[in-house]
């Protein structure tokens, strides 16, 4: 499994598009094949900033979401909503407790 994380600042005026955004592919991203989790999380000190934490069964999987019309999409129209560049990282579970 791969865990997604992807750190986003946005314009605070630009909050809220993201938001409605969001909301509306939350679910096909999720549905998306190969997708097992997806999550928004919002910085508690600084509002502007968001990450969202996906699992995916497999590189693989994770770049044909990438490369999809579902992707291409939604990205274009959130990038222009940006304050910073994004980071994204992908990792592997290493330790986990419950």
């Amino acid at each position: 499994m791969l865990v997604r994380l992807v750190k986003m600042e946005f314009k605070p005026e630009e909050v809220a598009n993201f938001e409605i955004l969001f909301n509306e592919v939350k679910e096909k991203i999720r549905g998306f094949e190969g997708c097992e989790f997806l999550e928004l999380l919002k910085g508690s000190e600084q509002s502007s900033v968001f990450f969202t934490h996906s699992h995916w069964t497999s590189a693989e999987a994770l770049e044909k979401y990438r490369k999809s019309d579902l992707f291409t999409s939604t990205w274009a129209k959130t990038k222009v909503l940006f304050n910073a560049k994004p980071e994204a990282w992908s990792v592997e579970k290493f330790v986990t407790l419950q």
